[in-house]
């Protein structure tokens, strides 16, 4: 038998097979979900994942403002941002942030789930996120991904 009949296929982004999800955060904890979309967006429950290139899917977010945090986060959590003049230091709480701009927390913590290099901003570009239900990627035909989480007891 010829041992140079088994190659080693690297998937590069024409031949990666890209699918759309479509996934409902509503009663989702935050981390969970963003560590299953990083996943997905990544490509890592694929077959042929290659780790220096797009071989992910596409994921749709809806109802991200209806994500939970566990515990006191939603008071104690804080996202820090410096404008860059003097005393410019801004500081606003999950809740905050879920009432002015619901998208935000849930692409920051995907967003910290991706590589720091090239690749993680091309693999971001592959999520889109929206406040309610309703979204405008209809015509890829996205399919329902259901990820198992613990809902809200309350």
């Amino acid at each position: 038998m010829n041992y140079l009949s088994y190659k080693t296929v690297s998937v590069n982004k024409e031949n990666a097979n890209k699918k759309w999800y479509v996934v409902d955060a509503e009663g989702q904890i935050l981390g969970r979900l963003a560590s299953e979309v990083a996943m997905i967006l990544r490509g890592k429950r694929k077959a042929c994942y290659t780790p220096h290139s797009d071989c992910g899917d596409n994921v749709i977010i809806i109802n991200a403002e209806k994500v939970i945090l566990t515990g006191n986060k939603m008071s104690q959590k804080y996202y820090v941002h410096h404008t860059g003049y003097p005393g410019g230091q801004r500081v606003r709480t999950v809740s905050d942030m879920l009432n002015r701009k619901p998208t935000f927390v849930l692409e920051h913590a995907i967003k910290g789930m991706l590589p720091k290099t090239k690749l993680g901003a091309e693999l971001f570009r592959n999520l889109y996120v929206y406040e309610g239900p309703e979204h405008n990627q209809q015509g890829q035909q996205p399919i329902e991904l259901k990820i198992n989480t613990i809902k809200n007891k309350k």
